[in-house]
């Protein structure tokens, strides 16, 4: 008896060891750049969530400057910035192209009639924002029912806003009351919403930072009833709350950057973790993405650390589908840096880098 349950062990044991562990799917990661050095446009590569890896690198599209990308929802169509000042009279300009897994095919380009768009997003409806920096004003393009951009954009100039501040609209995303702009040069959100086709000031048409804060880029937590923005040029981070019809007090306002780091700084993105845990936000100059734990019951902002990013000037981030890894973007070194998410601290464990020439959006293909 003593020998067959021994070999029923053994059987069992043999078993366990020889079952191979749980394969992890693969992701395309679509790298924007900047093509004023080594880089010809956007590019692709496989992300490994088995290993944290990248591989397989590949030119997915020759364009000048495509510096921040957004996908559609259905995965059709991936759009792209063309960062520059003379793509037309007018300013830069965006790029549509149709998506199949991850080849790209040029659709259309079109003026944003602004100067340098530095980011795009897409309402899931059949708009498209840019904001254009040096121009100081948004486009607002209609798409075709091919994903392809439509004629003739809705141009909101917010130069005429102030007479002593210069605009500098920095991000313009799509909410469930409209369209929000933050506006680096004006130190304010700008709000609007949407009557009869065309957008419109909102009830609360300006949300208003410090002067020399710089809103930059955004994100919400809690279903929409906290806004978080990272600020540009003071280096901190601002929690709002949603109060009525989409109107924001501000709740509190955290520094991103070490007491005792002694230098220039300038944030660049913010993120949540999937399960709003966790907030990031990535510093250029002290090179580092800071991490803060989210109350649940509040949503205000708690230090958990800082990690370096093993690299120079990190601008965009993304973490992968998973949520298990972070990439960062450093643009001055020219590398992509992987880290470890621990999903239950927060915290960020360096493990590999890839050298990519002047990296500055990341996109992953969910």
């Amino acid at each position: 008896m003593k020998k067959i349950i021994l070999a029923g062990l053994i059987a069992i044991l043999t078993i366990a060891c020889n079952e191979k562990p749980e394969e992890k799917p693969m992701y395309t990661l679509f790298v924007g750049t900047y093509t004023d050095g080594d880089s010809e446009g956007i590019y692709t590569y496989t992300f490994d969530t088995n290993t944290g890896e990248l591989s397989n690198e590949k030119l997915a599209a020759k364009l000048a400057n495509p510096s921040y990308l957004a996908i559609s929802n259905d995965k059709k169509n991936l759009y792209a910035v063309q960062e520059t000042a003379d793509f037309d009279s007018l300013g830069g300009g965006v790029t549509a192209f149709s998506l199949n897994n991850d080849i790209l095919e040029l659709q259309n380009s079109m003026g944003t009639q602004g100067a340098h768009p530095c980011h795009v997003s897409l309402s899931g409806d059949g708009k498209l924002a840019v904001a254009n920096y040096t121009g100081g004003n948004v486009s607002l393009f209609s798409l075709n029912t091919d994903g392809s951009l439509g004629n003739d954009p809705q141009v909101i100039d917010h130069k005429v806003l102030d007479t002593v501040k210069t605009s500098h609209a920095h991000m313009a995303q799509f909410d469930a009351y409209g369209l929000m702009v933050t506006d680096l040069g004006l130190d304010a959100i700008k709000r609007y919403v949407q009557k009869d086709g065309t957008f419109v000031p909102a009830e609360q048409a300006s949300i208003p930072f410090e002067d020399g804060a710089g809103p930059r880029h955004f994100t919400y937590g809690k279903n929409g009833k906290i806004l978080y923005v990272i600020n540009e040029l003071n280096s901190s981070i601002s929690v709002f709350e949603n109060v009525e019809n989409g109107n924001y007090i501000e709740i509190q306002v955290v520094p991103t950057l070490d007491a005792n780091f002694d230098g220039e700084s300038f944030c660049a993105d913010i993120h949540l973790s999937p399960d709003g845990k966790f907030l990031y936000g990535s510093n250029r100059g002290e090179n580092t993405i800071v991490v803060f734990a989210v109350d649940d019951s509040t949503g205000e902002l708690e230090l958990v650390g800082r990690e370096s990013v093993h690299g120079d000037w990190p601008r965009n981030f993304s973490m992968d589908p998973t949520g298990e890894f972070l990439l960062v973007a450093n643009k001055k070194t020219s590398n992509i840096t992987v880290f470890k998410r621990d999903v239950e601290k927060g915290t960020l464990t360096f493990l590999n880098e890839t050298g990519h020439p002047n990296p500055v959006c990341l996109v992953f293909l969910k």
